[in-house]
Order: C-alpha cells, then sequence, then structure tokens
C-alpha cells in the first residue's frame, strides 16, 4: 500500500526550454488517474534562455517549499495543532563554474540551500519549532536534496 510510482515525459522545446507533462502515478496499490499537468521550465535571458517560466534549480526550490510547507501543516493537524499561516524564503546558492565544468572541484547543483520558515497557529513557539523540525525530517523533497539518490540515465538513440 506504501509503494508509489510517480512519472513524468519532459520534451526539450528549444533554447533552455522544456516542458513537463505530470500524469497518472501508482499508489495505493493502484493506478491513480488524473487529467494531468503541464510544466515548462526555461532558463533567464543571463542564462542564454527566454525567461519562459522557472528554470529547474527554482522548481527544485518550490518543490522544496511546497513540501516541507505541506509536511508541517500535516502533521501539526495529526497532533492536534491548527496551523494559521505558514510562509517561506528558500534560497540556493550555486556556482556556475561547476555547471560549465570551469572548475571541476565545484559541484553543477546548489553548494547550500536556506530555508526560513514563517509559522503562525496555536501552538507556542517551542511547539511550532518542534513541527518544522518534523517537516524537516518527514518531508520526502528534503530528503531528496539533502540525500544522494540513485540515478539511473539510459540514452535511446
Amino acid at each position: 500500500m506504501a509503494d508509489f510510482k510517480f512519472r513524468i515525459e519532459n520534451k526539450w522545446m528549444n533554447s533552455g526550454h522544456n516542458r513537463t507533462t505530470v500524469g497518472n502515478f501508482f499508489g495505493a496499490c493502484e493506478m491513480q488517474t488524473r487529467d494531468g499537468f503541464v510544466l515548462d521550465n526555461a532558463e533567464h535571458q543571463i542564462l542564454l534562455g527566454e525567461d519562459e517560466s522557472p528554470n529547474p534549480v527554482e522548481y527544485v526550490l518550490h518543490a522544496l517549499a511546497g513540501c516541507i510547507t505541506t509536511s508541517l501543516v500535516y502533521h501539526a493537524a495529526a497532533r492536534g495543532h491548527k496551523i494559521t499561516e505558514v510562509e517561506s524564503v528558500i534560497e540556493g546558492d550555486l556556482d556556475l563554474h561547476g555547471f560549465l565544468g570551469m572548475d571541476e572541484k565545484i559541484r553543477s547543483g546548489y553548494t547550500n540551500i536556506t530555508v526560513t520558515l514563517k509559522v503562525k497557529g496555536d501552538a507556542s513557539e517551542a511547539v511550532l519549532q518542534e513541527l518544522a523540525e518534523i517537516a524537516q525530517s518527514r518531508s520526502p523533497v528534503f530528503d531528496i536534496v539533502s540525500n544522494p539518490v540513485p540515478v539511473k540515465v539510459v540514452v535511446e538513440v
């Protein structure tokens, strides 16, 4: 029941612009159907794109914000606390020397991510802090960006 498989399909459009279709997924022992979603990602002009949408590394921050927020709200509710507001600012530091292959010692991805949460609810400051820590420890996206995940790339020609 707890095993899920998520799947997307992505197509390069032009320049730094890609389009992803998010559709059905498998979960709770059966295929979960839905109409689907379309997500575009592109690069800013300074990165040789046309800035049609957020870029992939911004989507990672978006996913992290959404997952930590949802995890916090769900775990608070499960413990009988009402959250009335959650706002976050997430910043990621990225050195393009890694992406561009100019310095092999610099990683291609984020070197640091800072999450700042503003949480309001019916709980004390200490409980809200504890809930934020629980959200961090239970957030799938936090886990994904904090720990190595085996990724297999298969090229079909």
